[in-house]
C-alpha cells in the first residue's frame, strides 16, 4: 500500500524548490511572533503582491514545501501496513463508537477512537478531529466531555469520525512519549497523513468527501494537514488562525516551517494554500483570532476571490467568547460540515429550526482505552520519541 500517494510526492516530482532542513532558532517563528499592526500590515503588502491566481498558486507550492523541508518529511517513503488494533464496540444512541490504534511508523502507535452512525447505506463522508493542550491528564482532547458530544453527532449526522491523540498524550505518555519533542510537529503531521489512510480503509468511507477540524494546538494540525494532503475536501480550523500568532508549542512551531533561508509566511498564508476548497475559520474575541473579521478572513476571501469562489470561505466570529470548542462553535462546525459533506443536520435540529446535543453517553477515560490487560501494549511497539527510525 503506497501511503504517500498525496501531495507529498506530488511536491517531491514536480517542484524545483529546494530549502536547506534546519533547527536554529533564527529560522523559528513561535508564539506572538508579530506585533498586531505589524502582521496586518505584511496581511495587506502580501495581497498587493499576488495579482492573479498563478501568482497565488507559485507562492503555495513554496509555502507547502517550507512545511515539508521544515520538518524534513520530504525523505519519507514508508509502504508499511496499518496493524491496526480495535476493541470494545458499543452501540449507542444513534452512532456506535469502538476504541482503535494503528501504527504510523515501526512501533509508532497512534491512539483514538472510531465513531460511525449506525445505520450506514453507500457510501459517506469520513472527519479527522485532532486536538490541542489541556492541562489535566484525566480531562484532555479526545476524552472531554464538549469533544465526545462532538464526535457523536457528527456520526449522528452520517459521517465516520476518528479522534487521535496528539504525540505523547494519553496512553502513550504513560509509556515514556514526550509531548514537547524537538521533532513532535514532524510526527503529529506524519501521524495525521497516517489518519486519513486509516479512515480511508474503514468500509464505506467515501474518498471525495474527508474533513479534518481542531481546536487550538489542534487548529495547527488543521490547516498543516489541509495545506499538505490534497485528499483533504473541507478544513474548519477552530480558534487557531493568527496573522501575528504562530503557535506557542514545539508541536506547532518548534520547527522551521515558517521560515527558511528563501521564505517567510505565517498562520494565514497556510491555511489559504487550502483555496479554492472549503474552509470555516471559527474565531473569538479573547485570544488570538480575535482580529478574524478585520485581518485574516479579508486576506482568505481575497485568496479564494482569485478562484472566483469567495463564498467558499467563511468565518463565524464570536467576540464575547473564549479558547474552546464550545457549544456556539460546535453549532457553526455542524452546519458547514453538513453543507459541505452533505450530512443530515436534521437528526441535531428541532422543529423550530435550533440544533440540539442530546442521548449521547459521556465515557471515561478507562472506557476509551485501547491498552488493558486484555489488550496490551504491543511487544514491537517503541515507548519514547528517541526510538523513531526516519530512515526508511
Amino acid at each position: 500500500m503506497k501511503l504517500l500517494r498525496t501531495v507529498f510526492l506530488v511536491l517531491l516530482t514536480t517542484t524545483t524548490y529546494s530549502f536547506a532542513q534546519t533547527n536554529s532558532s533564527d529560522m523559528l517563528c513561535q508564539g506572538n511572533y508579530y506585533e498586531e499592526a505589524e502582521a496586518a500590515k505584511i496581511l495587506k503588502e502580501l495581497m498587493g503582491t499576488i495579482k492573479t491566481q498563478e501568482d497565488w498558486e507559485k507562492r503555495a507550492k513554496i509555502i507547502r514545501q517550507g512545511i515539508l523541508d521544515g520538518v524534513g518529511l520530504q525523505k519519507v517513503r514508508y509502504q508499511g501496513d496499518l496493524k491496526t488494533i480495535r476493541h470494545s464496540w458499543r452501540k449507542q444512541k444513534g452512532y456506535s463508537v469502538e476504541n482503535v490504534a494503528f501504527e504510523s511508523l515501526p512501533g509508532v502507535y497512534v491512539t483514538g477512537a472510531l465513531y460511525k452512525p449506525l445505520k450506514i447505506k453507500g457510501k459517506i463522508p469520513v472527519i479527522l478531529s485532532t486536538h490541542g493542550h489541556w492541562s489535566k491528564e484525566e480531562d484532555y482532547g479526545r476524552f472531554r466531555k464538549d469533544a465526545q458530544t462532538r464526535f457523536a453527532n457528527f456520526a449522528k449526522m452520517g459521517a465516520i469520525v476518528l479522534a487521535i491523540d496528539m504525540v505523547g498524550y494519553g496512553e502513550t505518555r504513560e509509556f515514556g512519549w514526550e509531548h514537547k519533542h524537538k521533532e513532535a510537529l514532524k510526527l503529529q503531521i506524519w501521524n495525521c497523513v497516517r489518519a486519513v489512510d486509516f479512515l480511508l480503509k474503514e468500509e464505506f468511507a467515501d474518498p471525495t468527501r474527508v474533513a479534518v477540524t481542531g481546536a487550538s494546538g489542534g487548529g495547527t494540525q488543521t490547516i498543516l494537514l489541509a495545506a499538505l494532503d490534497e485528499r483533504i475536501t473541507v478544513s474548519v480550523p477552530t480558534v487557531m488562525v493568527s496573522a501575528h500568532f504562530f503557535g506557542g508549542c514545539v508541536c506547532e512551531s518548534g520547527m522551521p516551517i515558517h521560515k527558511s533561508k528563501n521564505h517567510q509566511t505565517n498562520n494565514v498564508e497556510i491555511a489559504a494554500t487550502f483555496a479554492p476548497k472549503p474552509q470555516l475559520l471559527i474565531s473569538d474575541g479573547d485570544d488570538w483570532t480575535k482580529n478574524n473579521p478585520e485581518v485574516e478572513y479579508p486576506f482568505m476571501q481575497y485568496i479564494y476571490g482569485l478562484y472566483g469562489q469567495k463564498n467558499m470561505v467563511e468565518n463565524v466570529h464570536l467576540p464575547e467568547e473564549k479558547h474552546d470548542y464550545g457549544w456556539s462553535k460546535r453549532q457553526a462546525a455542524y452546519k458547514f460540515l453538513a453543507k459541505h459533506l452533505d450530512l443530515n443536520l436534521s437528526k441535531l435540529t428541532l422543529r423550530d429550526g435550533n440544533i440540539q446535543e442530546k442521548d449521547i453517553l459521556i465515557e471515561s477515560k478507562e472506557k476509551l482505552r485501547i491498552f488493558d490487560e486484555n489488550h496490551p501494549f504491543p511487544e514491537s511497539a517503541i515507548k519514547t520519541n528517541e526510538e523513531i527510525d526516519w530512515k526508511l
